[in-house]
């Protein structure tokens, strides 16, 4: 009886021993051994792999990607600007032996270091940067996780800063400062605008001036075009040279018309010309000059004779 019942417990003893000496590792993991405490430089592969039982002992580690969101970190900025920023880490271990014996607990070491980093990178850049250059602090703040990360067989995928948290009083700044921005462009394109209509009309009135009826022609296009509105009423503008006709036939009809001819025109333009030209001033000043002021003459004989009659001496 108690020989059966020894054979029945190193029985239980054999199969306990036999199943904790084999064990599963699965696809996403790999297995550290220690050996009487000692990491053996093997590490084991997916699959089914065999233990001594009571002198082995294996850690598993994970090698996936490892998503680890950053916590808000509160800063101030380069130019002097209180902010907060969050971020995401993606990391995985590419050495599970370092991994399981260069640290403690990797997880939170990466944490620590994405957080440290995330403050000096928020210290280092400016406001601006932080808005619209986060490509290159991406860049900036994986490569500084990922130098302390390499000792302990991890790689750094990348970081990606998620928001920016800005104070209410610097969010109506930026806000007014698009708002300027955005009025500008648009009073340029107004301006550029009008510069390039003012053009084509400067260059539509050069061509209706070599070309009257062009004139007349865009003038019968918009009475066209605002006819088509049937609420609307059509004032039709009479046309220059017909009022210019009605003005020469209220001045005298034909002798009007015979006076303001070009005949006629030239002709009083000829006179005109030619009473004032140095010529013909010449020729009539004497006459004016004999005319206005005629010349006295000197005393004659005739004088002395009416001086003797009328008994008054030459002397006197």
């Amino acid at each position: 009886m108690i020989i059966n019942i020894v054979l029945g417990l190193i029985v239980l003893l054999t199969v306990w021993l036999a199943v904790s000496a084999v064990r599963v590792v699965n696809q996403v993991e790999r297995g550290v051994v220690f050996r009487f405490g000692k990491a053996q430089r093997e590490v084991r592969p997916p699959g089914i792999t065999l233990l001594i039982p009571v002198v082995d002992r294996m850690k598993k580690v994970n090698i996936q990607i490892v998503t680890m969101p950053v916590p808000t970190q509160e800063g101030i900025t380069r130019d002097n600007v209180s902010v907060q920023v969050d971020a995401v880490a993606y990391f995985r271990v590419v050495e599970p032996l370092r991994a399981a014996i260069a640290v403690q607990d990797y997880l939170f070491a990466i944490e620590q270091v994405a957080q440290t980093s995330l403050r000096s990178i928020i210290g280092k850049s400016d406001l601006d940067d932080l808005l619209s250059n986060r490509e290159q602090l991406n860049k900036g703040l994986a490569l500084m996780i990922d130098s302390p990360a390499l000792g302990w067989g991890i790689h750094i995928d990348r970081v990606e800063i998620k928001d920016v948290h800005l104070p209410e009083g610097m969010k109506r700044s930026i806000a007014r400062q698009a708002e300027a921005e955005r009025e500008r462009r648009a009073r340029v394109i107004t301006a550029d605008g009008e510069f390039q209509a003012a053009q084509k009309l400067s260059d539509a009135a050069a061509i209706m001036t070599d070309a009257p009826g062009a004139l007349q022609l865009r003038l019968l296009q918009t009475v066209v075009e605002v006819a088509a509105e049937k609420t609307s009423t059509l004032v039709m503008p009479l046309p220059v040279e017909l009022l210019r006709f009605f003005e020469r036939s209220a001045r005298g009809g034909p002798a009007a018309d015979t006076a303001n001819s070009p005949e006629r025109q030239t002709e009083e333009r000829s006179a005109v010309e030619t009473a004032g030209s140095p010529e013909r001033q010449t020729e009539e000043q004497p006459a004016v000059t004999d005319a206005a002021t005629p010349e006295l003459a000197p005393p004659g004989p005739s004088f002395e004779r009416s001086a003797a009659k009328n008994g008054v001496s030459r002397a006197t």
